[in-house]
């Protein structure tokens, strides 16, 4: 795509800088927190389940997930971390100047009061402590790009904040308790999605040693990263032992699927190495979670 296919400020470099093909990272927990509360919800008595409060957290975890994005966009541009001639990722609006940046700071202000107007009403049904955790998400935005993702924090991040806090909250929000199979559903959740990050900070190792933002793969190196992304996926379907445990057979089972998707993804990681074309490995990725929450979802409800 040429710099001139895209006017700045126009809707196409809106949908651009929102990275509309990352919600399949926010969708995929929600999705998985639902799925459990709607299970578990009888054991609570009738109307325990709300689907409103369900698409609140949905819709929350998709306006966090572009606010996410337009923070990395903005204050990587800002840092000098996205060139627009070495980078080897995805083009960003700032840095391709598709747009400008009081224009990015004004959208980072509305998308966070969004996402803030539309996690209040969670407050009905998960109680005050929904504002600590509303501050918390909007907090852990600003912390990851700024200062997290530069010490090698990102991964825990990802688990944290794609795996705990929207699995947990959303089974939370229905049925006000948490139980340790769904902490572990969470984890393994987190670990799934984070193959996202590590395959994209593997791709972009060189740039950043460089520029001296140490992720985990900088750290750890290429060998020890490749057998990173390898085993998120394999400890997670693992982990999905306690879906069996709970009698939810097929949700340890369906996502074996996502598993042989993921080892052909490695693969292809392991033989492709450097350089642009592990964009494509990106994109299976999204592609490999997504099939994982579809897979354990349906298993869950089935």
């Amino acid at each position: 795509m040429n710099d001139t296919q895209v006017k700045t400020n126009s809707p196409k470099a809106w949908l651009l800088a929102a990275r509309p093909k990352t919600l399949t990272g926010a969708a995929v927990p929600v999705m998985i927190g639902t799925a459990l509360a709607l299970t578990d919800a009888p054991m609570y008595g009738e109307g325990a389940f709300s689907w409103t409060a369900a698409a609140l957290c949905m819709l929350f975890a998709f306006t966090m997930q572009i606010d996410a994005n337009f923070i990395n966009d903005f204050f990587d541009f800002l840092g000098g971390l996205d060139d627009k001639d070495t980078r080897l990722g995805p083009r960003r609006a700032c840095a391709q100047g598709w747009v400008k940046l009081d224009a990015m700071k004004r959208a980072i202000a509305l998308t966070t009061c969004i996402a803030c107007v539309v996690g209040l009403p969670l407050i009905w049904y998960g109680g005050l402590e929904m504002l600590l955790v509303g501050a918390v998400c909007v907090a852990g935005c600003f912390l990851y790009t700024t200062h997290l993702s530069k010490l090698g924090a990102g991964d825990v991040m990802v688990v944290v904040f794609f795996g705990i806090v929207p699995v947990c909250i959303t089974y939370y929000v229905q049925l006000h308790t948490c139980t340790w199979q769904v902490i572990v559903a969470s984890l393994a959740c987190g670990l799934v999605i984070d193959a996202l990050l590590i395959v994209n900070n593997f791709r972009d190792r060189d740039n950043d040693r460089m520029v001296g933002k140490n992720t985990l793969v900088v750290w750890i190196g290429e060998k020890a990263s490749l057998a990173l992304y390898l085993g998120v996926g394999i400890v997670a379907c693992m982990m999905g032992l306690v879906y069996w445990m709970n009698g939810h057979v097929l949700a340890f089972v369906l996502p074996l699927l996502y598993l042989l998707m993921h080892l052909y993804t490695y693969l292809k990681i392991k033989r492709i190495n450097k350089g642009k074309a592990l964009n494509l490995c990106l994109g299976e990725t999204a592609r490999n979670i997504f099939v994982y929450g579809l897979t354990v979802t349906i298993g869950i409800l089935v």
